[in-house]
């Protein structure tokens, strides 16, 4: 028997509901596309509970069937683009930090 990843347990609460609305914002473009919850989990090769489980932002569902629902919204660059090295604020404060204290 397979143990869970303790990442599931322990993910911050801000990611957790990220990862809902995620799930929610899926569930909503399915929908739009007139596709039932059926047909969409034979277009990604999922089970309809792994569909619904993605469809509530569970994070035990793999980021492959997380890509391939974006992927099906025609999103599978934007999905890519998540955290590129030009909009990663965060290492580029770290980085001007670094470059700063070499120059004193």
């Amino acid at each position: 028997m397979s143990r869970s990843s303790t990442a599931s347990r322990t993910i911050p609460s801000h990611a957790l509901r990220s990862l809902k609305a995620l799930g929610e914002n899926l569930r909503v473009a399915r929908e739009r596309r007139g596709e039932s919850l059926r047909a969409w989990a034979v277009r990604m090769d999922v089970s309809v509970p792994t569909l619904q489980r993605m469809e509530s932002g569970d994070p035990t569902v793999g980021m492959g069937v997380y890509a391939t629902a974006i992927w099906l919204c025609g999103q599978a660059d934007a999905f890519g683009e998540l955290v590129s090295p030009a909009s990663d604020t965060g290492a580029q404060e770290i980085e001007i930090i670094r470059a700063s204290r070499r120059r004193k």
